[in-house]
C-alpha cells in the first residue's frame, strides 16, 4: 500500500473523533459517544454505497468505534474511546514493522490489491522497505503521543494529536521523501551526464522514461530503441561491417551495415541518418522500413527498427567506429551462418531479408 492509500485508509477514523469532541463539549460525554458511533456507522454505509464493497479497514475502524464507545458508555469514562486511534495505529505499526524489518512484506501484498496487482522489481522493493521503516517510526511515535494525551492532556490537545498532528507528520514525511527522491535523481543525472541517454520504451515504442547507456546495457528490463540499416547494391550483395574490438557487445563479429541507438528525444528517421553518416559516410539515401521487433539478451533489451536501402554511391568506413566493411554475396553469407562469424542479431535479420526482400527461402 503506498503512502496516499495508507492515509486514505486511516482518514475515516478521524471524523468520528472530531464529532465526539464537538458533541461532548455541547451535550456531554454520553451524547458525544453516541453521535460518534452513529457517524462511524454512517461512514461504513456510505463507503459501501460508493465503492460497492465493504472496505475492511473502514469496517475495522467502525467496529472499534462501536466497541470502545459502548465500553466508554458502560464505564462512564471516555478514556477507552480516546485510545481508539492508538489501537488502530498499533495494528499498522505491526504491519509496517513486519514488512520493513523482515522478509515478509505484508504492505506490498496489500498494495497489489489497492493498485491492481502492480509488480515491483528488486530495486523498487528495496526503496519501499526504506520508506516503510520511516512510516513505522512515525506511527510508533504518534501512537505514544495519543496514549499520553488521552491520560494526561486536555480533550482539545488529544483531538489535535489524534487527528491534525498525524496529518502534519505524514505531510512532513511525504515532503521529505519527495525532496530526497529529487536529490537522488539529480545526483544520478550528474553521475551519468557524460554518457549518451536513451528513451526507455515498451514493445509498441511508447516512451516510459530515460536512462544512460551504461544502465540500459546492464538491465534487460530497460528496453530502448535502435535502428538497423541494410545496404544492398545492384548485384544484390549485402554490405556488412566488422564490429570494433573495443565494442562491449559482440566485438570483431560481422554485423548489419548500420546499427545504432536512438538518442533520448530523437526520432527514428533522424537517428538512422545520423548513424549512417557517422559510420559509413552515407548521405542522400532512401531507406525503406522492413520490420520492428524486440531483441533480448542477458544484459539488454532493444526495440529494433529494421530498414534497407539500395545504394551505389561511395561508402567511407569510420575506423573509429568500425574495423572493416565490405559487400558479401548472399551465397557466402548463407554458407557462413552458424559459424560464429556474424552477430546473432544479424543472422536473425538475414532470415527476414531473405523472406521479405530477396524472397529466397533457406
Amino acid at each position: 500500500m503506498n503512502k496516499l492509500n495508507l492515509l486514505k485508509s486511516l482518514a475515516p477514523g478521524f471524523l468520528p473523533l472530531i464529532i465526539f469532541v464537538v458533541a461532548d463539549s455541547i451535550w456531554g460525554v454520553k451524547v458525544g459517544l453516541i453521535v460518534a458511533i452513529i457517524s462511524g456507522i454512517i461512514e461504513l454505509i456510505f463507503s459501501y454505497i460508493k465503492e460497492k464493497i465493504v472496505d475492511k479497514f473502514i469496517l475495522l475502524d467502525v467496529g472499534m468505534i462501536v466497541a470502545l464507545g459502548v465500553v466508554s458508555i458502560i464505564f462512564n469514562n471516555p478514556i477507552y474511546f480516546k485510545l481508539k486511534p492508538a489501537f488502530i495505529e498499533m495494528i499498522f505499526c505491526v504491519l509496517l514493522g513486519v514488512s520493513a524489518f523482515s522478509s515478509i512484506n505484508i504492505m506490498y501484498a496489500m498494495s497489489k490489491r489497492y493498485m491492481k496487482n502492480i509488480e515491483f522489481n528488486e530495486k523498487q522493493l528495496t526503496q519501499m522497505k526504506k520508506s516503510l521503516k520511516g512510516l513505522f517510526f512515525i506511527f510508533l511515535i504518534h501512537t505514544g503521543l495519543i496514549i499520553y494525551s488521552a491520560f494526561f492532556m486536555s480533550e482539545g490537545a488529544w483531538a489535535f494529536i489524534s487527528g491534525g498532528l498525524f496529518y502534519m507528520f505524514f505531510a512532513l514525511f511525504f515532503i521529505f521523501e519527495v525532496l530526497k527522491n529529487r536529490l537522488n535523481q539529480k545526483n544520478r543525472v550528474n553521475k551519468y551526464k557524460d554518457e549518451e541517454w536513451f528513451d526507455i520504451v515498451d514493445q509498441s515504442g511508447k516512451i516510459k522514461g530515460r536512462a544512460p547507456r551504461s544502465i540500459c546495457h546492464s538491465n534487460p528490463e530497460m528496453m530502448h530503441p535502435v535502428v538497423h540499416l541494410h545496404i544492398i547494391d545492384s548485384r544484390d550483395r549485402i554490405f556488412l561491417q566488422k564490429r570494433s574490438i573495443k565494442k562491449q557487445i559482440q566485438p570483431e563479429k560481422w554485423d548489419t551495415a548500420i546499427g545504432g541507438h536512438v538518442l533520448s528525444g530523437e526520432n527514428i528517421e533522424d537517428a538512422l541518418k545520423r548513424e549512417a553518416e557517422e559510420e559509413l559516410g552515407l548521405t542522400g539515401f532512401k531507406a525503406s522500413f522492413i520490420a520492428k521487433y524486440v531483441w533480448k539478451t542477458e544484459i539488454e533489451s532493444e526495440l529494433a527498427f529494421m530498414f534497407y536501402s539500395k545504394y551505389e554511391n561511395k561508402i567511407t568506413i569510420n575506423k573509429e567506429e568500425i574495423d572493416d566493411g565490405r559487400f558479401w554475396k548472399i551465397k557466402k553469407i548463407k554458407e557462413s551462418v552458424g559459424k560464429d562469424i556474424f552477430t546473432p542479431n544479424f543472422e536473425f535479420e538475414f532470415e527476414i531479408l531473405l523472406k521479405e526482400i530477396f524472397k529466397i527461402l533457406k
